[in-house]
């Protein structure tokens, strides 16, 4: 079991709780040879603001996939309901998978999801990032410091 304690990075910090958050699912996640990789997927940024996560789904229709936000994680599932129609389809080779699958993206403060389109077997999830004003920098003014002195004249 791999504990790493982050205390130390902490003493000099304000409100970085979901950094540690981070640092533990990304403990939790399996080794890189037994990750899965199916579906593939291409994140990019479109523009300052924007980003669009796009993941080959052959096969899969629109009832097949779900798009969920909760909290912070962006959470990608699918799952192809077999209709039994009695036509019994024999492959040779099948290299489509059609197999169930969960995808999970974490996203920063103020990623907001904004749509999720399907075309040509590709789920295009489009992202923006929308910081509040309050959250914006601002400048902050010094001003001087005036004390009263009581009971004498000023020289």
């Amino acid at each position: 079991m791999r504990t790493i304690d982050f205390s130390p990075m902490f003493r000099n910090s304000v409100g970085f709780d979901r950094m540690a958050q981070l640092a533990d699912a990304a403990l939790r996640t399996p080794a890189a040879g037994n990750q899965t990789t199916y579906p593939p997927y291409n994140i990019e940024k479109v523009s300052e603001d924007d980003y669009r996560i796009s993941m080959a789904v052959a096969g899969f229709a629109e009832q097949d996939i779900d798009v969920t936000v909760n909290q912070n994680s962006l959470i990608i599932t699918g799952k192809v309901e077999k209709a039994d129609d009695g036509d019994a389809r024999e492959f040779l080779h099948r290299g489509i998978a059609e197999r169930a699958f969960e995808r999970r993206f974490e996203l920063a403060d103020f990623i907001k999801v904004t749509g999720a389109d399907l075309e040509n077997g590709l789920l295009h999830v489009s992202l923006v990032r929308e910081i509040p004003e309050e959250a914006k920098p601002r400048k902050i003014e010094v001003r001087p410091s005036v004390k009263a002195i009581e009971g004498k004249k000023a020289a």
